[in-house]
């Protein structure tokens, strides 16, 4: 199923199958980061966030459904890999500001 999601969330799951300096990018200066019950604060912080996460495992991201509006978005997306309880679907809870992601918490 193909969906369309805004620029800024389009090009972190583009990122995400990059880099951790990709990822960062995608985020505002002062971001913020919640996944795993861990808080993430910044570009740095982010971008190691992602490496330490492609360090650990190996996975792909298959967004398959899109909700909100104008700077709140929710993307629900398959995620398969070598992690533990894998295949799990999430949802990425995304706050949009000036073209990037100020805010992004990743859950169940």
């Amino acid at each position: 199923m193909s969906i369309t999601l805004p620029p800024a969330i389009s090009a972190y799951f583009a990122a995400d199958r990059a880099d951790g300096d990709a990822v960062a990018q995608c985020f505002t200066e002062d971001a913020v980061v919640i996944d795993e019950n861990r808080t993430h604060t910044g570009r740095d912080a982010i971008r190691r966030w992602r490496e330490e996460a492609a360090r650990k495992f190996s996975y792909e991201v298959d967004p398959f459904a899109v909700s909100g509006e104008a700077d709140r978005m929710v993307v629900s997306a398959h995620l398969t890999g070598n992690f533990p309880g894998s295949p799990v679907d999430l949802r990425y809870r995304f706050t949009l500001a000036g073209g990037k992601i100020a805010r992004l918490e990743i859950g169940i």
